[in-house]
């Protein structure tokens, strides 16, 4: 294939797409909503059939919790922005003069994850027809079909309620160098990379903005002035669904040796399979790629028996966890990495300021920005994790998957898009949502500032008026 031939795939989707663009600037608030509302209505009605896709074609996870995530990312995401205002003036303030004007940014192009297809493909086409953004998506190969499933039945019923030709697209060829060249198009606006940590790699090497990921490799410590028996419910609740595939599970469960004396047995009784260290170097060896510095993808979503049999040992029916003994933290210990699957790792530590230790060294290996979970009653514990922790979301005696991507067990904005801020190499550290999707322009109106004209212009070029006479004479009369 010659590099015309991806250069012109790519000219092709972005002309369709600023088409596309040009026709949403012409679109009320209402004719908007009116589309949103239907993307809502297909992405509900759907959300079990397009989490069946999901699942044959991954192989990852678990239905009934692939159906939730789909509820999620329709219902929850839609409650959130159908009343938001998004086209022409969306706030004004007389006293001040400031009117702020809602414009879209123009074509997108959206990466899809093998972990979450189908229901971040309806998130972001909610928020994207929300703000009047044309969607290109990329779906990851793994789970290609489902993912352009869901996007034309999503389409389809957009175009029903009005919405222009091309407003979503998807890349049909599968070629590296097509990719290549869309986020690299002079027409693009915008990607917002969900994926592997390669893929958001090279979104930004684009040179074109954009919304990135961090990894998770979430810590959660569970303090002696925690309910230990919510702790359990949660943990478990949390690193089970969907066998672990989203990033804001808990990675590790660090805990005080008085504290886990309790909690071991509260979490037997809830499914969980306490490792022997041998075991958990098996665990290791399967679960992740120590020379590439990658979890393998074999195991991703998988059953805890599942991943047991793969290391070679057998666990007790019913089994829904297998919980990892763990010494250390960094490349010698494969387990203190980010492993989306049934497994999670297990620090026993002897002070609570060790456990802030290796919290800390953990959210630094592969979690800055992203989230953490502390189950504890005693707020000076609290404060001090928060003060040492780097991490856009920190979940308070909440389970993380559900806590992180709120709308559920906190008030946090409902999104599939968990940004981790600059020290992931991300410019946010929010939940991406509409706001990220908008350019808003401000209209000024004179207004004069009274103390800027009380002062004659001689005062600034005379060197005696200092700085904090400058103040006196500034606040004068204020």
């Amino acid at each position: 294939m010659t590099t015309s031939a991806y250069q012109d795939y790519a000219n092709e989707l972005l002309a369709r797409s600023m088409s596309a663009a040009n026709a949403f600037k012409g679109f009320d608030q209402e004719a908007v909503d009116r589309i949103v509302h239907a993307v809502f209505k297909a992405g509900y009605d759907n959300r079990i059939e397009f989490a069946r896709q999901a699942f044959e074609e991954t192989g990852t996870g678990r239905l009934e919790h692939k159906v939730i995530k789909n509820v999620w990312a329709s219902l929850l995401v839609y409650e959130n922005i159908k009343n938001q205002k998004t086209v022409g003036i969306i706030s004004e303030d007389p006293v001040r003069g400031i009117a702020e004007i809602a414009q879209p940014h123009g074509p997108i192009l959206a990466m899809t994850p093998l972990t979450n297809p189908t229901s971040t493909t309806i998130f972001k086409t909610l928020i994207a027809m929300k703000t009047r953004n044309p969607l290109i998506f990329s779906p990851h190969g793994s789970s290609r079909k489902c993912s352009l499933g869901a996007a034309e039945v999503l389409y389809k019923a957009a175009l029903k309620a009005g919405a222009p030709e091309h407003c979503l697209q998807w890349l049909t060829k599968k070629h590296p160098d097509y990719l290549w060249h869309i986020m690299r198009h002079r027409d693009l606006s915008l990607i917002i990379a969900t994926g592997t940590r390669q893929i958001v790699k090279e979104a930004y090497g684009s040179g074109k903005p954009v919304i990135g990921i961090g990894p998770g490799n979430v810590p959660a410590f569970v303090d002696a002035s925690a309910d230990l028996a919510l702790a359990a419910d949660s943990i478990v609740l949390s690193k089970t669904f969907d066998n672990g595939t989203v990033c804001a599970s808990e990675q590790a469960l660090v805990v005080e040796r008085n504290v886990a004396r309790r909690l071991k047995p509260l979490l037997e009784e809830r499914g969980c399979y306490f490792c022997s260290p041998a075991q958990a170097e098996k665990l290791g060896a399967i679960a992740f790629d120590s020379t590439n510095h990658l979890m393998k993808a074999d195991i991703v979503g998988k059953p805890a028996a599942f991943v047991a049999k793969r290391a070679g040992f057998r666990v007790p029916a019913g089994t829904k966890l297998l919980l990892a003994p763990c010494e250390g933290v960094g490349p010698d210990y494969p387990l203190s990495h980010e492993i989306l699957t049934t497994i999670l790792t297990y620090y026993e530590v002897p002070t609570v300021r060790k456990a802030l230790e290796i919290c800390v060294k953990l959210n630094a290996l592969g979690g800055r920005g992203h989230t953490v979970s502390l189950f504890a009653n005693d707020e000076k514990v609290i404060k001090k994790f928060i003060e040492h922790l780097s991490a856009g979301r920190i979940c308070i005696n909440t389970p993380a998957t559900q806590g992180a991507i709120g709308g559920t067990f906190n008030t946090l904005t409902p999104s599939l898009t968990l940004s981790c801020g600059t020290q992931a190499g991300n410019i946010f550290t929010d939940n991406i949502t509409t706001s990220h999707l908008l350019n808003i322009h401000r209209v000024a109106r004179r207004r004069l500032n009274a103390r800027w004209f009380q002062i004659p212009d001689a005062t600034w070029l005379d060197p005696q008026v200092g700085a904090e006479e400058i103040l006196r004479r500034f606040n004068r009369n204020y």
